[in-house]
């Protein structure tokens, strides 16, 4: 697989991570330029040496009692980075903020940022963005659940907007041409997109995100003929069609070789080229040459899949980020 050079600094940092592969698709191995962030911010600024260690602290005592944590920061991650960059808006309460957004249900993983956050503040008040944090703690989680510690560029400022109607989360059921038309829209590519869908190797969703393709596969009245016979069946055993209001909406593992261990591992790719997996948008990876090259090679070497998710997960974090300062009332105000 190549990955077509954009920068030094940053390949300097995943050498280690990375390796040749044999697929030849064009993609990035660097973060998007311009690269505003910088490594070890807070160290290099002086303004909170340890914050980074002081996150670590905080993920490994949650992590203990909760595996979940990995899962919902991942997807709460991705909801914060595909709207309106990594800013951190999806954090933001409000009657019609993002959280509120019908794709938005479900999201988790909010108290476990707010309580990293106290924590910082109590060690250096005012400095450490909530981007940041979040960016951080799910990286240092995933780390724990299986996947590798990439390095994660910091000096994210906080944004301070955020509207329910800003939120343009694709439905889990749509083609791979619209779901690469989504990410490249947001600085991604083809790899890119294979590679961070495996985040669906643990996890929850809800019966509501799949139903459609249980019953009413593109309102043909019948399932997704893609998917294979045995988990069909054992999908509608556990989401039953919804046949009035207020029907309860369970959830089920996205990934049953995984389960309530909530380990990364590559068996999701596997699981899509036997059509067994449980999104529409992951089982879509099969129909185009691309993906379905990315993903056998994924499904049969899980280290190229590690070292890949390693450079996308931080190109994802480096999305529409916003640094150093800004105007408030004529004087110049900076944010970190």
């Amino acid at each position: 697989m190549r990955r077509e050079r954009l920068g030094f600094g940053f390949a300097l940092a995943v050498l280690s991570l990375w390796c040749s592969m044999e697929v030849a698709v064009e993609a990035a191995w660097s973060l998007q330029t311009p690269v505003k962030l910088v490594w070890h911010y807070y160290k290099v600024h002086n303004t909170c040496d340890n914050a980074e260690a002081y996150i670590r602290h905080q993920v490994e005592s949650f992590y203990k009692y909760d595996k979940t944590i990995a899962p919902k920061l991942l997807r709460l991650l991705y909801a914060d980075c595909f709207v309106n960059g990594c800013d951190a808006s999806v954090l933001l309460d409000g009657p019609n903020s993002e959280k509120t957004a019908p794709q938005n249900r479900g999201l988790a993983g909010f108290a476990f940022i707010d309580k990293i956050k106290t924590v910082l503040e109590a060690r250096c008040p005012g400095v450490v963005s909530c981007a940041d944090i979040l960016n951080l703690a799910t990286r240092d989680a995933v780390h724990l659940a299986g996947a590798p510690s990439y390095p994660v560029y910091t000096g994210r400022r906080d944004g301070m907007t955020s509207t329910k109607d800003s939120v343009d989360l694709p439905s889990p059921s749509i083609s791979w041409e619209a779901s690469l038309a989504y990410f490249r829209s947001r600085g991604l590519d083809v790899l890119d997109m294979t590679t961070l869908l495996g985040a669906h190797s643990m996890g929850r969703t809800h019966c509501s995100f799949i139903v459609d393709r249980l019953y009413n596969f593109n309102d043909t009245g019948k399932p997704d003929p893609s998917m294979k016979a045995s988990l069909l069946e054992e999908m509608r055993k556990l989401c039953p069609p919804k046949t009035k209001k207020g029907q309860p909406n369970p959830l089920i593992f996205l990934n049953p070789a995984s389960g309530s261990k909530y380990s990364f591992i590559n068996s999701y790719y596997s699981r899509v080229l036997t059509n067994e997996a449980v999104l529409g948008v992951d089982q879509q990876l099969l129909y185009n040459e691309d993906t379905k090259q990315i993903t056998e090679e994924f499904a049969a070497g899980f280290e190229d899949f590690r070292r890949s998710f390693a450079l996308s997960m931080s190109r994802m974090g480096n999305i529409n980020v916003l640094t150093g300062l800004f105007v408030t009332k004529g004087q110049d105000k900076e944010l970190l």
